[in-house]
């Protein structure tokens, strides 16, 4: 068993090898993990979360690993949280943002983190609101969640972030196709990477009609800006980090931003409360009680609706 304080006050003071047992006891859903959060919980809510989505082939790695660089040029501490498919073999992730951002790896204020999504969907990894918390705890000023290439409808990551950037690239057929529905209406920065290849102005300017196409905004509501980077050149990148800050300085004086975290709480509790829900059901394959609600839906004594309320009134008493 690991001594969680002990790990707890070594991530809070830098040091990478304490943060990643953090991260590895959330990971594997370890016994211990009602225990980490309990001991890390006072030692949350310091730090602000970037998500960075969009259609494989943008360039997410390269402008996460941009934004890494303009934020220490800052000063801050930064957490990635780097989210790869699943090895069809291992079930780990593939670390191919790891790679790309492999510059950052010896700076101490820096931590990064690959995740395997192991199958979950919405471009994120099951785990990944508490290894947020972990990197939160540890000190990090800013932390980057960057979620697997995603389509239209993965849309998980606006749920998790403070500001939820958009990236999108010319070049790769229908440049708004990748960004439409689902995609469109979560960002609160986009970005237009690779802008110095051909098509780059007709993307933002096809981005900028739909924006307008589907907005129900009132006077000083927040307008998505649109920024032209190339990340591969640290070009723009500056201008996407303003844009981040005054997203923030935003949130802050209109309260959109407490508001935000106090939804992404709830959402986690409830997630939470249904794992347990499921993993109790899961265990009553066989128990006689389960058995005799079906013997009545069979018999038509019982609807199966009313039979579920049963179950859970049975569940929740227990």
């Amino acid at each position: 068993m690991q001594d969680v304080s002990s790990l707890a006050a070594q991530a809070r003071e830098g040091k990478p090898r304490a943060v990643a047992r953090l991260i590895s006891l959330v990971e594997g859903a370890s016994p211990q993990l009602r225990e980490v959060m309990a001991t890390l919980a006072p030692l949350t809510g310091g730090a602000y979360v970037v998500g960075l989505t969009g259609a494989p082939g943008v360039g997410k790695s390269t402008s996460t690993s941009a934004l890494v660089t303009a934020y220490r040029k800052q000063g801050r501490r930064v957490g990635v949280l780097a989210v790869d498919p699943s090895s069809p073999f291992s079930g780990g992730a593939l670390l191919g943002d790891r790679v790309r951002m492999s510059e950052h790896a010896s700076d101490p204020g820096v931590y990064i983190r690959s995740m395997a999504t192991r199958g979950h969907l919405g471009g994120l990894a099951w785990a990944a609101p508490q290894a947020i918390r972990v990197l939160d705890a540890a000190g990090c000023d800013v932390i980057l969640v960057e979620t697997v290439g995603v389509g239209q409808s993965e849309v998980e990551i606006a749920s998790q972030a403070d500001t939820c950037v958009v990236l999108l690239a010319p070049g790769m057929g229908d440049g708004i196709q990748a960004a439409k529905a689902g995609i469109l209406e979560i960002g609160d920065v986009y970005v237009v990477n690779k802008a110095d290849r051909d098509g780059a102005d007709a993307t933002a300017r096809e981005l900028n009609h739909m924006l307008g196409l589907g907005e129900s905004r009132g006077p000083g509501d927040w307008r998505p800006p649109i920024v032209r980077t190339v990340a591969a050149r640290s070009e723009g990148i500056d201008e996407v980090v303003e844009a981040l800050e005054k997203h923030r300085a935003w949130m802050e004086e209109h309260g959109a931003l407490h508001r935000r975290r106090l939804a992404r709480a709830s959402r986690e509790v409830e997630a939470i409360a249904v794992t347990t829900l499921r993993e109790r059901i899961a265990d009553l394959h066989g128990d006689r009680r389960l058995s005799a609600l079906a013997e009545s839906i069979v018999a038509g004594r019982l609807d199966p609706y009313r039979a579920a309320d049963e179950l859970v009134a049975g569940l929740t008493e227990s």
